[in-house]
């Protein structure tokens, strides 16, 4: 549970640095609030580093002309860093 809720913290901290037209991760309570259309689900494939993880569900998201994602699962394995995210507009 540690690992999971540090690669999570590891995801959020590396929004930072992306671009203006990347798809922008939520947190899950703010999907409610905003009134969102979920449009898709979006996995990584094996990613080397959280940050790598929060870069390809953004560029997946974009693809899916989506807006904004919300994770819902991350995992990290011996050398893998694997992620799923649902994806709204």
């Amino acid at each position: 549970m540690k690992m999971v809720t540090g690669i999570v913290a590891s995801l959020v901290i590396g929004s930072l640095s992306f671009g203006a037209f990347a798809a922008e991760e939520l947190a899950k309570d703010k999907v409610k609030e905003m009134n969102l259309t979920k449009i898709g689900e979006i996995t990584t494939s094996d990613t080397s580093a959280p940050m790598d993880a929060k870069k390809e569900l953004s560029q997946k998201a974009d693809e899916l002309g989506g807006t904004y994602y919300v994770i819902t699962s991350a995992e990290k394995y011996t050398k893998d860093v694997r992620a799923t995210a649902d994806v709204y507009k």
